[in-house]
């Protein structure tokens, strides 16, 4: 009657696995190794599956921040944000959008990084593998991808910087230094942006080393219209001041200016031409539309009213005199 517990393993006494495999096979060996090839693979299994489910969690909360569903998404809630009067309700959720998930997709990085990294440290634990060697060769590693990645990691930063100090969005019109014009994209590493001939510029983050946005607060249109040294520059400049300041009450400029337009008089005078200054403060990136705008009502009301520029082409010249 005693045999059977002779034959036994010793584990059995205190080991759950090793004394279930020993009483479902009767093999001792097997028993013997059983928390070798049962316990450790599912204690395994059961720590990349809570990875999983936690991994998945994570990423479909970030997902819910940064959906908008036609509000501003949440994620944006506590950043500040430097919206463009001008841009469009599709363009502006556009850079809205564009913003939460740039952000939101950095913010899973890092999430999926810590959470398989912690999965890696208890799988190494289980397996009872020393961890300090493992992380001592680790960092080591990672010091020289840094060496070796310092533009990647520059620009990384400077995206992330950009993106939560909301410098530029995707609408705004820009100038970035080498290039200048319409932003279409925004990424960690990218900004893409098309000037004004059509030709699409990719201008690295971590070498944009100061941004002028045009398209934040309000602008300035400043209007110059050189008149001849003979014109009547009082008339000139009541004339000018006038017009623009009716053409600024009228459609389509009304929906533009902020305030009245202000005459600023003469502003340069050289051997050939009196210059005058008017400004006047408009939406931001209205102010070229503006600027063209006036120019054409002051050239109208200058023709009608006999004040000669500087360089009258199409006149008749003076006779010469004769020898």
């Amino acid at each position: 009657m005693d045999l059977p517990l002779m034959t036994q393993p010793t584990c059995a006494q205190d080991a759950f696995w090793c004394q279930t495999i020993s009483q479902w096979t009767g093999n001792q060996w097997l028993a013997s190794y059983a928390d070798l090839l049962i316990a450790t693979p599912l204690n395994i299994v059961l720590i990349l599956i809570v990875a999983f489910i936690v991994r998945w969690l994570v990423h479909r909360t970030i997902n819910r921040l940064t959906q908008g569903n036609g509000k501003p998404p949440k994620l944006l809630t506590p950043l500040r944000e430097r919206r463009a009067d001008t841009l469009t309700a599709e363009l502006l959720s556009e850079r809205r959008l564009q913003r939460a998930r740039t952000i939101g997709s950095v913010l899973k990085s890092i999430a999926s990084l810590v959470i398989y990294g912690l999965a890696v440290i208890y799988v190494l634990q289980v397996l009872s593998i020393q961890i300090a060697p493992v992380l001592a060769s680790a960092g080591v590693l990672g010091v020289a991808v840094a060496f070796g990645a310092q533009n990647l990691v520059r620009d990384f930063l400077s995206g992330m910087f950009m993106l939560v100090e909301d410098q530029y969005g995707v609408g705004d019109v820009v100038d970035l230094g080498e290039a200048s014009g319409t932003v279409e994209a925004v990424g960690l590493r990218v900004t893409t942006l098309r000037d004004i001939n059509g030709t699409v510029w990719y201008v690295r983050n971590g070498e944009i080393l100061r941004v002028g946005n045009s398209s934040q607060g309000f602008a300035v249109a400043v209007v110059d219209f050189p008149i001849s040294h003979t014109s009547d520059v009082q008339k000139a400049i009541e004339v000018a001041a006038k017009v623009a300041t009716d053409a600024a009450s009228r459609e389509p400029l009304s929906k533009d200016v902020l305030n009245p337009p202000e005459m600023l008089g003469v502003d340069q005078i050289t051997s050939e031409t009196i210059t005058l200054r008017l400004t006047t403060k408009v939406r931001p990136g209205r102010q070229w539309s503006v600027q063209r705008r006036l120019r054409a009502e002051i050239k109208r009301a200058y023709d009608e009213e006999d004040i000669e520029p500087p360089y009258p082409y199409g006149r008749p010249l003076p006779p010469s005199p004769v020898a």
